[in-house]
């Protein structure tokens, strides 16, 4: 494959990146979440170079991008929790497993045998905007080498995937810094992935409890493999001094460091630099990075499910 395309977020470069979608091409654009690996979902070729680019493992099911609640609704069983949590939360950083409607066209390997789908409307409006101009279903994982660092620029992108895919659209830095939270509705409803949604969040809209994925249950939906996320360096959690060799990730008022999450305890702030600072550190070089102890709090649950999973011993 030839060098791939940097195209801005102007109207002639989604035109061009909704042409290379249309074509099976792959194409890396923003969410307000972080940047997704985009492919012709019903396009079997398209599927698998997903799978490819990222190498990624074929039982890790794919989310689906559309740029409307109703385009969305016509490839899962669609049910009235389903669109509860959809009128409050769509567009935006939540996706809802839900039934694969019989006949869907889409690839079998987007579902991984699954008999159900992904689906997300995202708020980003470059991404809506390419989704709208592609008028196709978008499989999107994040954009990565699979098992390393979300990325949340386009820069982020190009360091484990360039000259594997077609396209980056660069619409600049996301503004949440975590992958979506995931609902599964398909029974009883379960947090399968949590995120900037949190389960507080949603067993209040559901006016019912919302159940937590074991991690010791199958894989159901994205970012449920045990390593994930993780820089080159190895991760050391809760820590509570610094060893000489480590780069120091901070949270809340520390006067030594590197860099600080959130000075102020901030936890928007923190899913927000998350993975930014962790390419950062490692990109020192440093052999381990340090991070200090996030409340495992609201938004803190979803930082320190992708903590736990970039410290996890790695295959």
């Amino acid at each position: 494959m030839t060098d791939t395309l940097r195209l801005k977020a102007s109207p002639r470069g989604l035109a061009r990146a909704a042409t290379v979608l249309q074509g099976g091409g792959l194409v890396a654009f923003p969410t307000e979440t972080v940047y997704g690996l985009g492919g012709d979902a019903s396009n079997d070729r398209a599927v698998a170079r997903i799978y490819e680019a990222k190498g990624r493992p074929s039982f890790n099911p794919l989310i689906v991008h559309f740029a409307d609640l109703a385009t969305a609704q016509a490839y899962v069983h669609w049910s009235d929790m389903a669109q509860r949590v959809a009128d409050a939360l769509w567009p935006g950083p939540l996706t809802l497993v839900l039934p694969l409607r019989e006949g869907a066209r889409l690839s079998k390997l987007v579902t991984a045998g699954l008999d159900t789908l992904a689906v997300r409307v995202p708020a980003n409006p470059v991404a809506r905007a390419l989704l709208r101009a592609a008028g196709v279903p978008v499989a999107a994982p994040s954009a990565n080498r699979s098992g390393r660092i979300s990325p949340t620029r386009a820069a982020h992108v190009l360091e484990t995937l360039d000259g594997r895919i077609d396209a980056v659209l660069d619409g600049g830095a996301c503004d949440v810094g975590l992958e979506s939270t995931i609902l599964g509705l398909a029974g009883k409803p379960t947090l399968l992935r949590p995120g900037r949604v949190t389960c507080e969040q949603l067993t209040d809209l559901l006016g019912r409890p919302v159940a937590q994925r074991k991690d010791s249950e199958q894989i159901s939906a994205p970012g449920q493999l045990g390593s994930h996320y993780a820089p080159s360096a190895l991760v050391r959690l809760n820590a509570a001094e610094w060893e000489p060799d480590e780069a120091r990730l901070a949270f809340g008022p520390v006067e030594s460091c590197d860099l600080n999450l959130s000075p102020t305890g901030d936890l928007v702030e923190a899913a927000a630099n998350l993975f930014e600072y962790l390419y950062r550190l490692d990109a020192t070089g440093a052999p381990r990075i340090a991070v200090m102890p996030v409340p495992h709090v609201g938004l803190g649950v979803a930082i320190n499910d992708r903590l736990s999973r970039a410290a996890a011993p790695r295959n």
